[in-house]
C-alpha cells in the first residue's frame, strides 16, 4: 500500500506506510465524506463535539457530535414512531430484511475490518470474530423467529371448553449502552433480536467506537430496516445514558458492574426490565488428563484475544500438579512465540490496547504483582515502540490473595497461573469471589468435563474450548451469574426479554360460577370431584 493510494480492500480509509510490515506508526486517515455520513447518523444539537482517536498510532479518527437530554427525547419519539407501524408488520417480512443484513455483512466485511481495527486496535482476525457473530446472529433470529415469537396454545383449565393461548408482544423502545471492546458485534447483536419481536432501538455506542457502531447502523438502513426503527445518540454516560433508562421501555447493558448496578438500581425504579453484562474474573481448569498442547493452544486464545479485553476471557489458569510443568512450557512458549502488531493488514496474533487508561490499569496490576512477589513467566513489558497502548501478552506465576491482580479484573493481557491437586478445591478456587461470567475446562473426557463444568458457577463454561464454542453457540443462552450481571443474550432468552408475555383465554358453555341454580356449597363440591377426576385422567 503505498502512501497516497486509497485502501486496496476498498475501504474508508487512505495513506498508510509503503512497508506496514515494517512502518506499522505511519499515518492512515478516514475519508473526510465518509466520516460525515456515519457522524450525520448521531441525533445531536449541541454543537459540541468529542474528538476520538485511533489506539493504532494516536491519529485523530473524528468528532463526535455530542447528543443533549432533549435530543433523546426527540430520539425516543421518533422511535416510538416508527415501532407502531414496525410492530405490524410479519415475521416472515422482517425475516427477510434480517436475511439481507446478513449478507450484506458477508458483502462488505472488509470495510466493517478496516473501521473496526482502525478504531480499536485489535489484530485484524480479533475483528473478524465481531462480522462472523453478527451475521451468525441475524441469520440465527431470522430463521428462528417463528418459533420464538408466534402465538402458542397453552392447556386450559377446563379441556376443550378454555381455550389458552400466549402471544408475545414487543416492550416499545429498548434502550441499548454497548461498550468499545467488540465495537461492533456489541452495538449491534443485542438489538437484532429486539427488532426481530418488534420493537424500535435507542443505542448509544461508547465515545471511542463510535464510527463502527454508526456503520452497523447504516448497515441496518440499508438492508432494509426503516428509518428511526435504529436511532443513535451520543455522549456521556451520566447524561445520555441516564436519558435513556428514562425513557426506554427495556435497558440492555454491557459494561463494569459498578456502572451496571447503577443501571440496575434506575431500570428498578422504574420498573422497567434490563439485562446486564458485567466483569468477570474468568478461570480456566486444566485437569490432570488434559492434552498439554491443545490446552496451552486454547490457553493462548483464552487469555490474549483482543489484548485480554474481552468479558468472558481467562486471567486465572488452574491446572494440576500432574500436567502443570508440561502445560507452562508450552504455554509459555507460544506466548512468546506471539506476534504483535499496529495494522490494518492480516498478520499478527495480537494488537493494541484501547487506551492510555486501560494500559495504566494493566501496568499497574503486573507492577503491584512483581513487587509483592509476582514472577513474570513471559511478557511484562509495554511496547510503545509498536504503538501508544501495546503491552505484551503476559504470564504470572506466584499470584497471592494480597496481589491487586488476584480478585480484581484486569481486562488485559495478562494471565495468573496456580498449582491444584484435587479438583473439588479447584472448583471451589474457581468460583471464588463475586463473578461469574464464563470458564473452561480442558480434558480428554468430555463426559467429566461436562459434570465438573456443572459446578462451576459461571454462565457459560466451554470444555476444551476457551470461549468460542457457547460464544458463538448463539441457540444457546450467554450472560454472567452473580455480578457478572443478569439476564440472558442469544437464544430464546435472548429474544423473549424483549417481549411480554400476554395470555388469551376464551371461555366456552360453562362460567367459573355457580350455573343452574347451584348453590356456593354446590359448585365448591362439583369442582372439587373435577379436580380428582383430572387428576386420574394425568391432566397437570
Amino acid at each position: 500500500m503505498s502512501a497516497s493510494s486509497p485502501n486496496p480492500a476498498g475501504g474508508p480509509l487512505v495513506g498508510g506506510p509503503a512497508d506496514p510490515e515494517h512502518d506499522p506508526t505511519a499515518s492512515y486517515a478516514l475519508e473526510p465524506e465518509y466520516v460525515e455520513a456515519l457522524t450525520g447518523r448521531i441525533l445531536a444539537t449541541s454543537g459540541e463535539t468529542k474528538q476520538s482517536h485511533s489506539p493504532i498510532n494516536g491519529a485523530p479518527v473524528a468528532n463526535i457530535p455530542q447528543s443533549t437530554e432533549d435530543d433523546v427525547v426527540e430520539a425516543f419519539a421518533r422511535a416510538r414512531r416508527a415501532q407502531l407501524a414496525w410492530a405490524r408488520t410479519s415475521l416472515d417480512h422482517r425475516a427477510a430484511i434480517m436475511m439481507r443484513l446478513h449478507d450484506l455483512l458477508l458483502e462488505r466485511q472488509e470495510e466493517i475490518l478496516d473501521l473496526i481495527v482502525w478504531e480499536s486496535g485489535k489484530a485484524r482476525a480479533h475483528a473478524f470474530d465481531e462480522v462472523l457473530h453478527v451475521a451468525l446472529t441475524a441469520r440465527y433470529y431470522a430463521r428462528t423467529a417463528h418459533e420464538h415469537l408466534d402465538t402458542r396454545r397453552k392447556l386450559g383449565v377446563a379441556p376443550v371448553l378454555t381455550r389458552v393461548e400466549v402471544n408475545r408482544v414487543p416492550k416499545g423502545v429498548v434502550g441499548i449502552i454497548s461498550p468499545w471492546n467488540y465495537p461492533f458485534t456489541m452495538a449491534i447483536c443485542d438489538g437484532l433480536p429486539a427488532l426481530m419481536a418488534g420493537n424500535a432501538v435507542v443505542t448509544k455506542p461508547d465515545a471511542q467506537t463510535m464510527l463502527t457502531a454508526l456503520l452497523g447502523a447504516q448497515l441496518l438502513e440499508e438492508a432494509g430496516f426503516p428509518k428511526d426503527l435504529w436511532t443513535v445518540v451520543a455522549g456521556p454516560g451520566s447524561r445520555v445514558g441516564m436519558s435513556i433508562i428514562a425513557k426506554a421501555d427495556y435497558v440492555c447493558f454491557t459494561g463494569s458492574t459498578a456502572t451496571g448496578k447503577r443501571v440496575a438500581a434506575a431500570c428498578a425504579d422504574r420498573l422497567i426490565g434490563c439485562s446486564l453484562e458485567l466483569g468477570g474474573k474468568n478461570p480456566m481448569l486444566v485437569l490432570r488428563d488434559a492434552d498439554p498442547d491443545k490446552a496451552a493452544e486454547g490457553a493462548v486464545r483464552a487469555a490474549f484475544s483482543n489484548a485480554g479485553q474481552l468479558c468472558v476471557s481467562i486471567e486465572r489458569m488452574f491446572v494440576a500438579d500432574q500436567v502443570y510443568d508440561r502445560f507452562v512450557e508450552r504455554f509459555v512458549a507460544r506466548t512468546q512465540a506471539m506476534t504483535l502488531g499496529a495494522t490494518l493488514a492480516w498478520g499478527p496474533d495480537m494488537g493494541s490496547l484501547i487506551s492510555q487508561d486501560q494500559l495504566d490499569t494493566v501496568v499497574a496490576h503486573v507492577d503491584d504483582a512483581v513487587a509483592k512477589g509476582a514472577r513474570v513467566l513471559a511478557g511484562g513489558r509495554a511496547r510503545p515502540d509498536l504503538g501508544p497502548y501495546f503491552y505484551e501478552p503476559t504470564i504470572l506465576e506466584g499470584v497471592t490473595p494480597d496481589m491487586t491482580c488476584f480478585g480484581q479484573e484486569t481486562f488485559g493481557p495478562v494471565v495468573s497461573l496456580y498449582r491444584f491437586h484435587d479438583e473439588a478445591d479447584a472448583v471451589a478456587r474457581a468460583n471464588d469471589g463475586e463473578y461469574g461470567l464464563n470458564a473452561s475446562v480442558y480434558t480428554r473426557d468430555g463426559a467429566r468435563g461436562r459434570a465438573l463444568a456443572a459446578q462451576i458457577k459461571c454462565g457459560t463454561v466451554n470444555v476444551n474450548e476457551a470461549f468460542a464454542a457457547t460464544f458463538a453457540s448463539v441457540d444457546s443462552p450467554m450472560g454472567g451469574m452473580r455480578e457478572s450481571g443478569m439476564g440472558r443474550r442469544q437464544g430464546a432468552e435472548g429474544i423473549h426479554r424483549y417481549t411480554e408475555s400476554q395470555s388469551v383465554a376464551t371461555q366456552r358453555v360453562i362460567r367459573f360460577s355457580p350455573m343452574l341454580g347451584m348453590s356456593d356449597k354446590t359448585y365448591a363440591k362439583v369442582m372439587t370431584a373435577n379436580l380428582k377426576i383430572m387428576k386420574k385422567l394425568g391432566r397437570a
